[in-house]
């Protein structure tokens, strides 16, 4: 059960699974949340965040100092809802100050019921997190609030992340179209294993009809609709779960038909080409990531969000049962794997987000590879 902080000075407790504790005052909703702490490092661009189908089961710790003077509006949600289990700032703001802005953030977090907490020394906490890994997190204000051993054993009983099968949580039930902006030129099937509202839309401004497919889709779900491209989007969970989207992808494979996979979907073209994949200590979040472009030697900052990624050589040509593949971009901060690509058939993937609401926009030019993808079949 949830209630308002608005107006109030509630005492609330973050609780990290390995005991560190963080006091603060309930922001938000107030009563208890639980799931996996994360931080994103994006200046801007919260209310994207919250509303990523990707943050299912995770609180996320802002890193930025300031945050809601924005407030909330209807028309930047990246989904119906807000995704995030709990929401970690230091100083949000008093006020917002937009013309946009219909409600403030607060509000709108107690409005969906979502646990926050404020006044934390998210700097320390985020260092914390750099050192010993993201982990299972528990935040709790008003009559939530218990012993400090009582709460720690309700976020030690919670679930890990690893081995978690979520993306047909937060997946469509039921397969939409979204309609291509002008002429249309292509018609795209879409699995949707926790898609952002942006990226059907980058898609219909090239032209492209797009049939938002459910997590569940079969081959024959997808070539129903008589595709020109398949897509597969990013979502939440262990990919070392989604076998069910890995027999998709190597049956779209088997008939080499333009692929093209963000995020969750890099990780499903991983697992379709025999690589593993793996956790990441700490993962990347935000809007501020560089990554390069090996075919062209590029250098991108791009939005991220994932705590998980393909185990590839980087500077070896793979032989898999789909031809030769290699690792198309890297992360310039540690050499993650950032994108894969086929060098045999019309498939590759990137492990960030192209849409990038609310930015940055350097990586869009995938969709428009994607489009050139489809043409070159075409024709």
């Amino acid at each position: 059960m949830t209630t308002s902080s608005r107006g109030t000075r509630t005492p609330a407790v973050l609780v990290l699974e390995d005991g560190r504790a963080f006091r603060g005052r309930a922001y938000g909703a107030v009563g208890e949340t639980f799931g996996e702490a994360v931080f994103s490092t994006g200046m801007t661009g919260y209310q994207e965040t919250l509303t990523d189908p990707s943050y299912h089961r995770q609180v996320v710790v802002m890193t930025a100092p300031h945050v809601g003077n924005t407030g909330v509006n209807d028309e930047d949600p990246e989904s119906a809802r807000i995704w995030v289990s709990g929401y970690v700032v230091r100083d949000p703001a008093r006020t917002p100050s937009n013309w946009r802005a219909t409600r403030s953030l607060d509000e709108e977090l107690e409005r969906q019921g979502v646990v926050g907490i404020s006044g934390v020394d998210t700097r320390a906490l985020t260092r914390h997190l750099r050192e010993r890994g993201a982990m299972r997190v528990g935040i709790f204000s008003g009559d939530a609030v218990l012993g400090d051993d009582e709460m720690l054993a309700k976020v030690q009983a919670q679930p890990q992340m690893k081995g978690a099968a979520l993306s047909a949580q937060v997946a469509t039930s039921e397969p939409y179209v979204v309609p291509a902006i002008g002429e249309k030129k292509f018609t795209v099937a879409a699995i949707d294993l926790g898609i952002k509202g942006m990226t059907p839309q980058r898609m219909a401004e090239r032209g492209i009809e797009v049939h938002v497919l459910p997590a569940t889709a079969t081959a024959d779900d997808v070539y129903a609709v008589n595709p020109d491209g398949v897509f597969f989007s990013n979502g939440p969970g262990d990919p070392a779960t989604a076998d069910h989207p890995v027999s998709v992808m190597r049956a779209v494979l088997e008939r080499r038909t333009p692929l093209f996979g963000i995020c969750f979907g890099n990780q499903i073209l991983g697992r379709a080409l025999g690589f593993g994949t793996y956790k990441l200590k700490y993962g990347h979040r935000g809007i501020n990531q560089p990554v390069q472009d090996r075919t062209t030697g590029k250098v991108e900052v791009t939005a991220h969000n994932h705590g998980f990624a393909v185990d590839a050589p980087l500077d070896t040509v793979s032989e898999t049962p789909y031809g030769r593949a290699e690792v198309s971009h890297v992360c310039l901060n540690d050499d993650v794997v950032e994108g894969l690509r086929l060098l045999d058939q019309p498939a590759f993937s990137v492990q960030y987000h192209p849409e990038a609401a609310a930015g940055p926009h350097d990586a869009a030019y995938l969709f428009d590879r994607f489009v050139s993808l489809m043409e070159a079949e075409r024709a």
